[in-house]
């Protein structure tokens, strides 16, 4: 599922203040990363099952693995877990809608927060 009414695709920013911001809110990067993108995620446990919110973004300018760069975020997906397939983001997939409410809100935080430092 797509979150395409954020605005967060319109949003470009230090790496390294996104990853507090981002954290601050669950999203995590760890080890999701090469020297261009990122990818942040925030792991949802329910009796529907497991589902995953993530950030994309990649670098429009500097490196991320120096830990210096500007970063172009994408828009937003949540995806629903199958082991031991992976994530499905697809049509045909159903999300909770408390689920759904409860991402729109966090990620609009995050925008909010993020556009004080944006580039």
């Amino acid at each position: 599922m797509k979150f395409e009414n954020v605005g967060l695709e319109s949003v470009k920013a230090d790496l390294n203040r996104l990853d507090e911001v981002m954290l601050d809110h669950g999203l995590v990067r760890e080890g999701q990363w090469d020297y261009e993108r990122v990818t942040y995620d925030r792991k949802f446990i329910l009796k529907e099952g497991t589902f995953y919110l993530r950030v994309f973004g990649y670098a429009v300018e500097g490196d991320v693995g120096a830990h210096k760069a500007t970063v172009q975020l994408m828009t937003p997906l949540l995806g629903k877990h199958y082991y031991p397939h992976g994530v499905e983001y697809g049509e045909g997939e159903t999300f909770p809608k408390g689920l759904v409410s409860q991402c729109e809100k966090l990620l609009n935080e995050v925008k909010v927060e993020v556009e004080k430092f944006s580039k």
